[in-house]
């Protein structure tokens, strides 16, 4: 099947509706006592998921079912629930992340927050918007002004204006990307799989802000195992400034 950008956000459409019609039928949001981490709520989203995204006939790789259809010319990058934790324990900033990704790289994102509705969506070449307005990132270029989006915590206080803890990375990356963070920067060792944060990394770059791993890799990797570590920023210059200090924090 040959996907149109129209086709495949209707199709995120239909999984996020599904997604939050599964969780307004869970009672029991909490701990799964399957894999550490792992919420009733995660697996209820992602069987809801699955059931569009396999009858729809694309490739998936999900933080909780893993990869199926490697081989199709989309494969969809879906985390059911980011910020599991946050919506099992009543804190309304979760989210549904979905992404294709084609043989020329993430080319469709929908980022969904569950709690409130609001949507973020992208197209390759073709902008990115918040409930239908085209989004921007701040502009700031001055560590000094900036409010960021952390993921963990570094060892010192960096300079920054002001910092947030929000607990669902694709959601931060969107808010970088329509201006209300400058910037975003995981703090952690290799924590993020890629449903994490590739949602919100389109979002990010078609608004104009940047983003990459904080140890120079591609971002974009199908493999269920792997871990990256996500920064994003308003500018370029921004971007520089939270390298140099992610670099240091690794360097002890």
């Amino acid at each position: 099947m040959t996907w149109t950008d129209e086709g495949l956000m209707e199709l995120f459409d239909d999984v996020a509706v599904a997604v939050r019609g599964a969780l307004d039928r869970l009672g029991d949001w909490g701990l799964a006592a399957t894999i550490p981490g792992q919420y009733r709520c995660d697996l209820a989203a992602d069987a809801a998921a699955l059931e569009v995204l396999d009858r729809a006939g694309v490739g998936v790789l999900s933080e909780e079912s893993g990869l199926r259809r490697a081989d199709h010319d989309i494969v969809v990058v879906i985390d059911p629930i980011d910020g599991s934790t946050n919506a099992a324990q009543g804190i309304a900033w979760f989210a549904t992340s979905l992404c294709a990704v084609d043989r020329d790289g993430p080319r469709a994102a929908l980022v969904v927050n569950q709690a409130s509705g609001v949507r973020f969506h992208a197209l390759r070449g073709g902008g990115a918007w918040r409930d239908g307005t085209p989004i921007r990132p701040s502009g700031c270029a001055v560590l000094g002004d900036a409010i960021i989006g952390l993921s963990g915590l570094p060892d010192r206080h960096w300079g920054w204006r002001q910092f947030r803890v929000l607990g669902a990375a694709a959601l931060d990356l969107c808010l970088v990307a329509s201006g209300a963070l400058d910037g975003f920067v995981d703090c952690s060792h290799d924590a993020h799989g890629v449903w994490d944060y590739a949602g919100g990394l389109l979002v990010c770059r078609e608004a104009g802000a940047v983003v990459f791993d904080a140890h120079d890799r591609e971002l974009v990797v199908l493999e269920h195992g792997a871990r990256r570590t996500p920064i994003a920023a308003a500018t370029p210059e921004l971007g520089r400034a939270f390298n140099m200090l992610r670099k240091s924090l690794d360097a002890g």
